[in-house]
């Protein structure tokens, strides 16, 4: 069956002609950089260490083995690096590792681990679709309530801007939507959580906090990723212009 992710919603939100490229043509846009290297290695630690899977002292060893495996990758795609940013992240990655659970202590309290790296493979309302994703962690507390959390790495935090653009919340909405669809969850149980892990900050380097997904946001997430759905199918291609400088198809024989 066909199937749509966050990511792709994404790319078609901002430009549905590199959509059809990135997602129907499978050309390779965006492969990565050291954000999204540091990225990945901070998340396989938590993953690991919220499951049990590796001891006390051992986060940093975690995050320098993954980090240095998706350097590699990019460094095979040819990828540029600098050096400097990689040297600093190392130290910053190391840092941070042994941070992301006593954080999620300190902010849940008592919890158990529901679920980490949970995949999303549900049906789309009234088109033969499914919506598919992964939840970086869902925590369920004593309350009966259940915990969706979004791991970011960002430099500094977030501003008021990003924190309610509905291109970065909307992930939180749809997953808890299909979250609650695959378990049968009362959407009214279920929080959305974002949790950034700061490299540069000098204090509060992970700061967790709730992102609303009531039943108005969920409606309006659900309009624009059946209007996405109904356009793909369409094969409505369209460019946006404002968007063509920092495509990385600009100016090429993809993109004419």
């Amino acid at each position: 069956m066909q199937h749509i992710s966050f990511s792709e919603l994404k790319n078609w939100t901002t430009c549905s002609f590199y959509h059809k490229l990135v997602n129907i043509e499978k050309l390779k846009g965006f492969v990565g950089s050291e954000h999204t290297a540091f990225g990945t290695a901070i998340h396989e630690v938590y993953e690991k260490k919220v499951l049990g899977q590796i001891e006390d002292g051992d986060e940093s060893r975690i995050f320098k083995k993954t980090f240095e495996e998706e350097i590699l990758k990019l460094l095979s795609d040819n990828v540029e690096l600098n050096e400097g940013l990689l040297s600093q992240m190392s130290s910053q990655g190391v840092s941070l590792s042994s941070k992301g659970i006593p954080a999620l202590k300190q902010y849940f309290g008592k919890y158990e681990v529901f679920s980490a790296e949970e995949r999303l493979y549900e049906k789309i309302s009234d088109v033969e679709y499914f919506f598919k994703g992964y939840i970086d962690l869902v925590l369920k507390t004593p309350d009966g309530r259940y915990h969706i959390i979004d791991w970011k790495t960002t430099s500094w935090g977030w501003d008021s801007r990003r924190r309610s653009d509905p291109m970065v919340t909307y992930q939180l909405t749809l997953y808890k939507h299909y979250f609650a669809k695959k378990h049968k969850i009362n959407p009214k149980n279920i929080e959305t959580h974002f949790a950034l892990a700061k490299r540069t900050a000098d204090k509060d380097q992970i700061e967790i906090f709730r992102v609303s997904s009531g039943p108005r946001k969920t409606e309006n997430a659900l309009k624009l990723l059946n209007k996405a759905i109904y356009n793909i199918q369409k094969k409505r291609y369209i460019k946006n212009r404002l968007s063509c400088e920092r495509c990385d198809f600009y100016k090429t024989e993809h993109c004419r």
